[in-house]
């Protein structure tokens, strides 16, 4: 890597700052927020299947998780899903998840900051409405891109603080809510009396996977993560099993506790109407989840500008993006120029979405396209990648694994890989099927996308459709090196000088073939 010679930016490397605490409150604040917002928007399409649908997509959630968990840990660099593609499918594709993937984190951005002013409404009904909504969103957008431009230490503090105390009161919430207030003959009747249509079901379900979708997150960070390879496993299947268990246990109890319909009714803060209602500690309980769940959505607003900016630029670095990008600000070694475009980006979404009748539930809808639409690509590069790098070191990998030989190689498959691609195929049909506004506007993104993807190659004298060459063995010693995983590191070197051995023996072989 180069440096640059415009002395207000730099194009070396991300700082490595990021603890095991720290990366696991990347992604909970990412994902441990969205059931704040999932769960009206939820409810008011699944009505009393409203947990079931949360269930499904837990499970596909799981699955995604499991991959990401692997991929993160072998290759711990800035660009996640994106990166990953690449590796696996080539260029074009890993262009196509890493901007379905900016679709995802801009609309986290927009949705998130317009969540937080609801929570903070709470407080003041009247405001729960355009244009005030959407005023305070602009405000939350531009104070958190002004945090994420002094750097990720800064921004990674704001959330293990958050995340801490956010997992202390949802805990809290969920025991007494369960011993105090959780009928279950009404959670029973709802279910079996208020189940939806098929439609309003599968739609329901397919909006729950944004109450998933924060993996992403700890893969973003991951080149400025601490010893990566040791810990991203740790924290990612933390992750997994704390996210999943409270959207299972906040979807229950809500409909042991309200009518679904009260909790469709208040998307704007949806948990806080949920907690005021639990008794003993209803009247402090509303009120304080409402503050909580701002300052939640807040740090869940700020991974996703750490998201794009780190996702835009590395696809500048890689070539599927202009270099212009990959300019890191000379002080705080962050990258500037990605922060300002697409938060100008996420604050065009807050104004256009305010315009509807509905500002949640168009993000919404956009919001499971771009995040679903990258997963698929991701699942189909995990398995690829087995058979293309299976020298790379997997400090952890997806359990149930069929062992095939391949080109003379033993390659493990991953079974739960190919069962977590035909989940993640299936929800994307379920988006493109139920969700009327991200039908249009999530291929709109991608043809948008291609087309300034195809005159950057074009400009910059690289294959259209082609794939770059790449010394992908390289890139993976230092990238090893820089992350501290010397172990690992010794273990790749030491599967590369076997398979060198083995080309060179079945050379040898060859050769004495033909002297015969």
């Amino acid at each position: 890597m180069s440096g640059n010679a415009e002395g207000t930016e730099i194009t070396t490397g991300l700082r490595r700052v990021v603890s095991i605490w720290g990366s696991f409150t990347w992604g909970y604040a990412d994902v441990g927020a969205d059931v704040y917002v999932a769960l009206g928007l939820v409810a008011m399409a699944a009505q009393g299947a409203t947990p079931l649908a949360f269930a499904i997509t837990g499970a596909v959630y799981m699955l995604i998780g499991l991959a990401y968990t692997e991929l993160a840990s072998t290759y711990p660099v800035a660009g996640g899903g994106q990166y990953y593609t690449l590796r696996g499918l080539g260029d074009i594709f890993g262009f196509t998840a890493g901007w379905a993937l900016l679709l995802d984190f801009t609309i986290d951005v927009s949705l998130f900051a317009l969540s937080t002013a609801g929570y903070i409404n709470f407080f003041f009904p009247g405001l729960q409405h355009q244009p005030w909504l959407a005023i305070e969103g602009l405000v939350v957008v531009v104070f958190l891109a002004s945090v994420n431009l002094r750097g990720i230490r800064e921004s990674s503090w704001l959330n293990e603080v958050i995340g801490a105390v956010d997992m202390v009161s949802e805990s809290t919430i969920i025991l007494f809510g369960f011993l105090f207030a959780f009928n279950p003959s009404f959670f029973a009747h709802q279910f079996v009396t208020q189940f939806p249509s098929t439609h309003d079901f599968l739609y329901g379900a397919s909006i729950a996977i944004i109450s998933f979708v924060g993996l992403e997150s700890i893969s973003q960070a991951a080149e400025e993560t601490l010893r990566p390879a040791t810990v991203v496993p740790r924290t990612s299947l933390a992750l997994i099993f704390t996210v999943v268990i409270y959207a299972l246990s906040f979807s229950t109890l809500g409909l042991g506790v309200l009518p679904w319909q009260v909790i469709a009714q208040n998307q704007g803060d949806p948990i806080a109407v949920l907690a005021h209602h639990i008794p003993f500690i209803g009247f402090i309980a509303g009120p304080f989840t409402a503050l909580l769940a701002a300052t939640l959505v807040l740090a869940s607003t700020n991974t996703g500008i750490m998201g794009y900016s780190r996702i835009t630029w590395s696809m500048s670095k890689l070539g599927l993006l202009p270099q212009w990008f990959s300019a890191l600000h000379s002080k705080f070694r962050t990258p500037y120029r990605t922060i300002i475009v697409f938060s100008s980006l996420a604050a065009l979404q807050i104004v256009l979405a305010s315009l509807s009748s509905n500002a949640y539930d168009t993000l919404g809808n956009m919001y499971a396209f771009g995040a679903v639409s990258g997963y698929v690509l991701v699942m189909i590069s995990l398995i690829r990648l087995r058979f293309l790098d299976p020298d790379s070191p997997r400090a952890y990998k997806t359990p149930l694994n069929l062992k095939v030989t391949y080109r003379g190689d033993t390659v493990e498959v991953p079974v739960l890989g190919i069962v977590g691609l035909i989940g993640t195929v299936a929800i994307w049909v379920l988006v493109m099927w139920t969700h009327a506004i991200g039908r249009i506007a999530g291929p709109a993104w991608l043809v948008i996308g291609w087309a300034f993807y195809f005159y950057h190659r074009r400009r910059a004298g690289l294959p259209l459709l082609g794939t770059v060459a790449r010394d992908w063995e390289t890139e993976q010693r230092e990238v090893l090196r820089s992350a501290g995983e010397h172990r690992l590191l010794r273990q790749y070197e030491a599967a590369l000088a076997r398979r060198q051995a083995r080309q060179a023996a079945k050379v040898s072989q060859e050769e004495a073939g033909g002297d015969e």
